[in-house]
């Protein structure tokens, strides 16, 4: 990637980074609020793999260290969604209140 990319490819990074902030924030479903997250952590991948062309390699090591938590982020946050659905019957967040008997 050029150094004459970097200006578009942080702009793409900074709307994706906000779109999955809009959607944290303003969802209650908790398959999109996850999706979100996940979204955001990709948009910050981007921003190391951009950035790394330019200032070196160790951008893109953070981006496996990154994709590794993601990893390990999908597989807990899944089975922690699948068991509050097998328990309460939804996913939607304002009908969870699991402080409650």
């Amino acid at each position: 990637m050029a150094p004459d990319l970097l200006g578009p490819t942080l702009a793409l990074s900074g709307i994706l980074f906000s779109i999955g902030v809009l959607g944290a924030l303003l969802r209650r479903n908790a398959i999109i609020l996850f999706m979100c997250v996940e979204l955001m952590l990709n948009a910050v991948n981007l921003t190391f793999v951009a950035l790394s062309k330019v200032y070196g390699m160790a951008g893109q090591v953070f981006v496996i260290f990154v994709m590794t938590v993601a990893a390990a982020e999908a597989a807990v946050g899944l089975a922690i969604i699948i068991a509050i659905f097998r328990h309460r019957q939804t996913v939607n967040l304002e009908n969870i209140n699991l402080l409650k008997g």
